[in-house]
């Protein structure tokens, strides 16, 4: 034994000594609302009596969990690349032999378990280079320009450490939407960078309006130095997508402010109303002509976590970056080369989803078959949603164009505020806790997400079945109307 040890030798990691960054992090997603709802779940199991007999988790867009299917034709090509004794199976259609050989042939060793290069897989790389090509219009995609990432938040998450510099008024400044997707406030505390709010337009269906970026950003130069542009297209909590117009004028905004645009595309097949149309902002910039497109910066970020794929747990993605100066792309790839690789199960998911089946292969009609069932489900779903949330008085909820989610506003009665106050919680926190209690509904309160001061929101995703959505739905109303009672 050490001389002087004693039993009562302090920790030396302790609150006091830890990075002070990490405790400013906050994650709504998977916040206090989905640790309760966790613990429910194990008193039902135990047989604790409660007014329901399952939790349903509305909180977070994990489509398998919430019942989505598979597409058959990723789960049999990443059965032989796992196994590839299987290639031997006559079960499996000549076409995902093929893919999974092809794809085998990619790997170090023949194996997905060897490490891959840093910026990823080569023959993926290529892929998806072609994908936005072809996405795009033949706009062309360097592969080189193309790193593979752990879910498209690795790509984020990496970007944002590039950017922050600076202390006191140089210190970086990030501007994100109000409402935002909690993993870009959650980066900018653990990177202590500062955090810079535009407001999109809830009376205008979550728009987003110029006039108001140059707000924000004539506020935040008072005391940071804003570099960044963050845009989620189609909307994470929100739901909105983005016109044509708009996106053009983002990036001249962009190029008269001098700032760094990163757009986040990830529910770039998630389109469902009438009229709405995806444009990627790397295909609008370079339909602007060189004038644009010769010094926008701008990275762009896609995953195989949502879509009609929703193969979050592989954590693949991409990101392209554009006009990145070089000596900054090295440093770049010096830095994901820190994490050696990306995983390599998600990299091979990601080579399906931008090269699947084509119309002469035998899986193409069953892919077709199941992305557009997948789709076509999600877009009923979006109506559902909108139109029975809109049929309760105090709650009122916007078209949900895109994505997966529904950010509708409630109203609060004064009462209940102050009891959320008294209880220590935020307004909307109070009431999403009350609803998991009394109806087992699990929600996130809009306040993870930002919101205007004085309105009150909740996010739920669209994905559980239609009718077990259904049912969600209507304990959503019912809860309302005996809340509001209640506290009126």
């Amino acid at each position: 034994m050490m001389d002087g040890f004693t039993a009562t030798a302090k920790k030396v990691l302790t609150l006091d000594t830890m990075n002070p960054n990490v405790k400013k992090v906050e994650y709504a997603v998977r916040g206090p609302i989905v640790q309760r709802a966790a613990q429910i779940e194990k008193e039902l199991a135990q047989g604790v009596k409660k007014p329901f007999t399952e939790v349903i988790r509305a909180n977070i867009g994990d489509c398998h969990a919430m019942g989505q299917k598979p597409i058959t034709f990723f789960r049999q090509v990443l059965a032989l690349c796992l196994y590839p004794d299987l290639l031997e199976d006559n079960k499996f259609p000549e076409d995902v032999k093929s893919r999974a050989q092809r794809i085998l042939q990619a790997c170090s060793g023949g194996s997905l378990g060897s490490y891959s290069t840093s910026q990823g897989i080569e023959l993926v790389r290529q892929d998806v280079a072609r994908y936005i090509e072809r996405r795009d219009g033949g706009i062309p995609s360097n592969p080189d320009n193309i790193y593979l990432t752990a879910g498209a938040s690795d790509g984020i998450v990496t970007m944002l450490k590039l950017m922050v510099s600076g202390e006191g008024p140089s210190r970086t400044g990030v501007m994100i939407s109000i409402p935002q997707y909690p993993l870009y406030s959650a980066a900018l505390a653990d990177l202590a960078a500062v955090q810079v709010n535009y407001y999109l337009d809830e009376e205008k269906c979550w728009s987003l309006d110029i006039s108001e970026l140059q707000r924000s950003l004539k506020e935040a130069r008072k005391h940071c130095s804003p570099r960044v542009l963050c845009i989620i297209n189609p909307g994470n909590p929100t739901g909105q997508v983005q016109s044509r117009q708009c996106i053009e004028d983002v990036i001249r905004f962009a190029a008269e402010e001098n700032l760094f645009l990163m757009a986040d595309e990830v529910y770039q097949d998630n389109v469902y109303a009438g009229g709405c149309e995806f444009h990627s902002f790397k295909k609008v910039l370079f339909e602007m002509g060189p004038e644009y497109s010769d010094r926008v910066e701008l990275a762009s970020f896609h995953s195989t976590s949502k879509c009609y794929m929703g193969e979050c747990g592989f954590r693949g993605g991409y990101m392209e970056v554009v006009n990145l100066d070089p000596d900054v792309k090295l440093q770049l790839t010096k830095l994901v080369s820190v994490r050696l690789c990306p995983p390599v199960t998600g990299q091979a998911l990601l080579d399906l989803v931008v090269n699947p089946p084509q119309p002469d292969e035998p899986s193409y009609h069953t892919f077709i078959q199941e992305r557009t069932h997948t789709l076509a489900a999600l877009a009923e779903k979006a109506m559902m949603t909108q139109q029975i949330l809109n049929q309760v008085s105090g709650i009122k909820c916007n078209p949900v164009q895109g994505a997966m989610y529904s950010f509708p506003r409630i109203q609060i009665p004064p009462k209940a505020v102050t009891a959320a106050q008294e209880n220590g919680q935020t307004p909307d926190m109070f009431y999403c806790m009350k609803l998991l209690e009394e109806k087992g509904i699990c929600l996130v309160p809009g306040s993870g997400f930002g919101q205007r001061d004085g309105t009150y929101h909740f996010r739920m995703t669209i994905l559980p079945p239609t009718e077990k959505l259904k049912i969600v739905l209507v304990k959503i109303k019912e809860f309302h109307q005996s809340f509001t009672q209640q506290f009126s």
